[in-house]
């Protein structure tokens, strides 16, 4: 007699609204990170950089 196991991987697609909201929240907070944070930043290289992509985007920044 031979028995087969058969084991299956949780569904990606079976995510709770709460962690989906995390996750939103988590990846709008790092657009703002990059594009204010370092938009205003001091150092030139980063703050022309992510002007550069300002621009790029048709995003306003002055």
């Amino acid at each position: 007699m031979t028995t087969e196991r058969t084991t299956s991987a949780p569904s990606l697609s079976a995510e709770s609204p709460a962690s989906r909201a995390i996750q939103i929240t988590f990846a709008a907070l790092l657009g703002v990170v990059v594009l204010g944070g370092v938009g205003f930043s001091h150092v030139s290289a980063a703050h022309n950089a992510t002007h550069d992509v300002r621009h790029a985007n048709a995003f306003p920044c002055h």
